[in-house]
């Protein structure tokens, strides 16, 4: 049987949640599609596709609907004989939309998380909302990767052809039996230092400064209390100020994105995820695999598996204070840390099996072929 030739195209080649997300699909494809990726940054992301034999392209280019890019997206779609194109989030969805509609290929879309969030002024909101509106109308298939996610969209602009697949990881990755390195040892922290994490790129939607001045209230209060922050992006100059101007740095260690996230995850106590808005978030999920404690704020994804005081702790968005008592909590009572803990780790093992996602994302492929090609057996 043919392989389908499908364009994956992604906002940027640095690992981040919908990035680590693509990677786990290709990983998972089948010999009966053949991915080409298309990213609009370079990164480790496509050094390590690169590496697999995976065919990548990089435009740079840092805005939304870039008409200036669009003779080099189209040479790409020709010289690969693409058939479909797959768009992961709104940025990438918006560069490539009108080209698949100029040659008649199928685009399929995946939202991240909606680039509309409630930190917006009113205008802006309904300014994102309208063009979400107008990029599902492109669309062939949407796929929302959270239930909270597609009612979001349903309500706020009457989403409708959408289908729901939840995010997955790949579990076998993510095994708190495994032995691997001594992460705290590495970074300088003791065995009785009690460490909250930070994983994830360092922008405005994943509140880095949030995180800090939470870590400074806590520790203050608990002085074992302690962090390990990785990640890396276009706030990492203020993170690092806010670090020195709160006199963090004997207790607060920093790191750019590495790849033994597993590791990272067995060293530290409590995962936060102070975000402003996600999909559904993969680095929540892989915190979940290793049976950490979770506090995160109510985003979609997050406060639709994240149930407060049953797998995990709930924290108001944009509130410092209210993230550190988390943490307090889960210091003072260890009990509840495991617990919480266990029962998030079960509640990952059952449903988000990043297998699970590229059998139902083929499917979608498939069915979703023109028509020409079907009757070929392509």
């Amino acid at each position: 049987m043919t392989s389908i030739n499908v364009l994956e195209v992604i906002r940027q080649g640095k690992v981040g949640g919908g990035e680590s997300h693509l990677l786990d699909l290709i990983a998972e494809f089948d010999d009966t599609v053949k991915p080409i990726v298309l990213s609009f940054t370079s990164g480790q992301m496509i050094d390590i596709l690169t590496k697999k034999g995976v065919k990548c392209y990089v435009i740079e280019t840092i805005h939304p609907f870039d008409l200036r890019i669009m003779k080099q997206v189209k040479k790409i779609i020709e010289k690969e004989k693409i058939q479909l194109i797959h768009a992961h989030g709104s940025r990438a969805a918006l560069n490539v939309a009108l080209i698949s509609r100029i040659l008649h290929i199928p685009l399929i879309y995946t939202v991240h998380g909606w680039s509309f969030h409630q930190d917006q002024s009113m205008l802006t909101r309904k300014l994102r909302a309208c063009s979400e509106k107008i990029i599902c109308q492109f669309c062939r298939e949407v796929i929302c990767v959270s239930t909270s996610n597609y009612i979001t969209g349903k309500e706020t602009f009457g989403l409708k052809h959408a289908i729901i697949i939840e995010n997955g990881i790949d579990l076998d990755k993510f095994k708190p039996e495994d032995l691997g390195k001594d992460i705290r040892q590495e970074f300088g922290f003791s065995k009785d230092d009690f460490i909250v994490g930070f994983i994830g790129r360092v922008t405005h939607q994943k509140a880095p400064l949030d995180f800090v001045k939470s870590i400074a209230i806590a520790h203050k209060q608990e002085p074992r209390i302690k962090a390990l922050f990785i990640g890396e992006g276009d706030m990492d100059d203020e993170t690092q100020m806010a670090i020195k101007e709160y006199k963090m740095n004997q207790y607060i260690r920093t790191a750019p994105f590495r790849k033994d996230i597993a590791d990272i995850h067995r060293a530290i106590d409590v995962f936060c995820l102070p975000s402003l808005w996600e999909g559904l978030s993969i680095a929540l999920l892989e915190a979940m695999a290793m049976g950490k404690a979770i506090v995160a704020t109510p985003t979609d994804g997050s406060k639709e598996v994240i149930k407060h005081e049953e797998n995990g702790l709930i924290a108001d968005f944009e509130n410092p204070e209210t993230l550190a008592n988390c943490y307090l909590t889960y210091y003072h009572h260890p009990d509840l840390k495991n617990k919480y803990g266990h029962e998030a780790m079960k509640m990952v093992r059952v449903r988000f099996d990043s297998h699970r996602v590229s059998e139902r994302v083929t499917d979608i492929y498939r069915n979703n072929l023109p028509e020409i090609n079907r009757k070929e057996g392509v």
